[in-house]
């Protein structure tokens, strides 16, 4: 049984399970299903409250995919979450790799 068959099998039994959801996103990046990957991590960002965790991958995952001003808008997003959940270091990490991709139309 592979890593995403096994998340799979947990999920079924507990599907709101937020890391289990992540870690199924997070494996379907590795096999290279970028579109389930995104879509998975986009669930979770979307969730009350939002998973910061998955803004950031998401917006390094689309970077990776040179999907840039994707990536800007996730990462965004992800540091008002982050802030609003009181969660500096999660924002401050985004913050320094937003800026490190410059400004749109660079």
């Amino acid at each position: 049984m592979s890593r995403r068959q096994k998340i799979e099998a947990m999920l079924a039994d507990d599907p709101q399970d937020v890391f289990l959801r992540y870690s199924l996103a997070m494996e379907l990046d590795k096999e290279g299903d970028h579109d389930a990957s995104v879509a998975k991590f986009d669930e979770l960002t979307r969730g009350a409250p939002p998973y910061v965790p998955a803004f950031f991958m998401a917006g390094q995952q689309l970077t990776r995919l040179e999907r840039l001003d994707e990536a800007r808008a996730y990462l965004r997003d992800g540091i008002e979450a982050a802030r609003q959940q009181g969660d500096a270091h999660a924002a401050g990490e985004m913050s320094e790799f937003l800026a490190s991709l410059g400004s749109a139309g660079e």
